[in-house]
C-alpha cells in the first residue's frame, strides 16, 4: 500500500496546510482494514488513514463515517484526535482518505500489561472501562449524530448484515461457522430500547494511552461504529480477554489475574454496571457469543483481501484468518 506523497502534499497544501519541510510517510503496521500512516515534515505530524485499494464490501472501510464521528466527539469526555480534513476524491492516491492529528502516546497490544509496573495495571484497565461508558453515555442529538445509523434491533442488523459478509467472504466451509449462525439466528433478543453511540472493536489495542499515566488520550479505529446496543462493546472486551494469550489471541485466557495485577471478567462487567446505573446484565453469554461471531466474520474478510492481495498486511492476515474456526467454536460454547 504505497501512498503518493506528491498527491498528498499537493492535496494538503489546497487544504491551507504549508508545508514547512519535504514530507515523510511511514506505514503503521499491524492494522488489517484500513491502512495507516504516520506523515512527518519538519516538526508537523499527521495520520492519514485510507481506504485499501480493490474491490471492497459494501459499507466497509467507510473512512468517512471515522471522520465525522471523531469530529463530532471533539470536546467531549471521548478522547480522539483532532481531524483536520477528509478526501473523498479517489483520483488524487487512489481511494478516499482522511487526515488527523498525530496524537503521541502509549498503544498496548497485549491486555496483560507486561510493560506496566504490576501495582498501577488495574488503573490501566479501569481506564479502559471509563471511556466505555463515556462512549455510551454520548448524547447523539447534542453531538449531532443523531442519524448515524439505524434504528431498532441492534442484533438483528449486525447478525443479517455480518453473516451476508460472511457468506460474500467465504473461501471454505467452516461447519461451526455456519452452527453458530444458525444459533444466533434463533438467540437473538427482543429489541430492548438501548441505543447508544458504539465503537464496535472497543479493545486495548485501539487505544491510545499518555506516555506515563493510565489516561487515554485518543480512542482509533472508529470504522465499525455506529447507533447501536451498548452491551455489544462491553461484550467485545470480555470476549477478547477469552482468547489465548500472546501474538495471535491477545487474550487472558488461563492468565492468572490476581497474580498479574488485573480484574476478572466479573468485576469489569460490575464497574461497567455501576458506571451505567446497572443492576446486572441478563444474558450476556448471547453478546460475548455475537461477538465471537462478528470477529470471526471480519477475520474472515481480512483474510479473503489478503489472498486477493489488497490486505494491509498479506500475511498477518493471513495467520489471522486462519482463527476463524476458533472464534466460531468459543461463541458457541458463550452461547452454551
Amino acid at each position: 500500500m504505497s501512498l503518493d506523497l506528491k498527491a498528498v502534499g499537493g492535496w494538503m497544501a489546497g487544504q491551507g496546510i504549508a508545508l514547512q519541510a519535504p514530507l515523510t510517510a511511514r506505514k503503521f503496521a499491524g492494522g488489517q482494514s484500513n491502512p495507516t500512516y504516520l506523515l512527518q515534515a519538519g516538526g508537523d505530524a499527521w495520520v492519514l488513514r485510507r481506504k485499501p485499494r480493490g474491490k471492497l464490501l459494501k459499507s466497509a472501510h467507510a473512512v468517512d463515517r471515522e471522520f465525522r464521528v471523531q469530529r463530532a466527539l471533539a470536546g467531549s469526555d471521548v478522547p480522539v484526535a483532532r481531524m483536520v480534513a477528509l478526501c473523498e476524491d479517489d483520483n488524487v492516491i487512489g481511494s478516499a482518505f482522511y487526515l488527523m492529528e498525530h496524537v503521541a502516546g502509549r498503544s498496548f497490544d497485549d491486555p496483560r500489561l507486561p510493560e506496566v509496573p504490576l501495582g498501577e495495571r488495574a488503573s490501566y484497565i479501569n481506564e479502559m472501562g471509563r471511556v466505555l461508558a463515556a462512549i455510551h453515555k454520548i448524547d447523539l442529538n447534542a453531538v449531532g449524530l443523531s442519524d448515524y445509523g439505524p434504528r431498532g434491533n441492534y442484533y438483528r442488523r449486525q447478525i443479517d448484515r455480518w453473516s451476508g459478509q460472511y457468506r460474500a467472504t467465504e473461501t471454505g466451509g467452516i461447519p461451526a461457522m455456519d452452527r453458530l449462525m444458525a444459533a444466533l439466528d434463533v438467540a437473538c433478543p427482543e429489541e430492548d430500547g438501548r441505543a447508544t453511540l458504539v465503537h464496535g472493536d472497543y479493545r486495548i489495542d485501539n487505544l491510545l494511552y499518555a506516555p506515563e499515566a493510565p489516561r487515554i488520550v485518543a480512542v482509533l479505529d472508529w470504522e465499525l461504529s455506529t447507533i447501536g446496543h451498548p452491551f455489544a462493546d462491553l461484550a467485545a472486551v470480555i470476549m477478547q480477554w477469552q482468547m489465548p494469550p500472546g501474538e495471535q489471541g491477545r487474550g487472558l485466557a488461563g492468565v492468572d489475574r490476581r497474580a498479574g495485577g488485573l480484574p476478572t471478567d466479573a468485576e469489569f462487567v460490575a464497574e461497567y454496571c455501576a458506571r451505567m446505573g446497572l443492576d446486572r446484565i441478563e444474558n450476556f453469554g448471547f453478546y460475548v457469543g455475537f461477538c465471537f461471531f462478528r470477529m470471526a466474520a471480519i477475520l474472515q474478510g481480512v483474510k479473503k483481501r489478503a489472498l486477493d492481495g489488497n490486505a494491509s498486511d498479506p500475511e498477518r492476515g493471513l495467520r489471522l484468518g486462519a482463527l476463524v474456526p476458533r472464534y466460531a467454536e468459543a461463541g458457541l460454547e458463550a452461547l452454551g
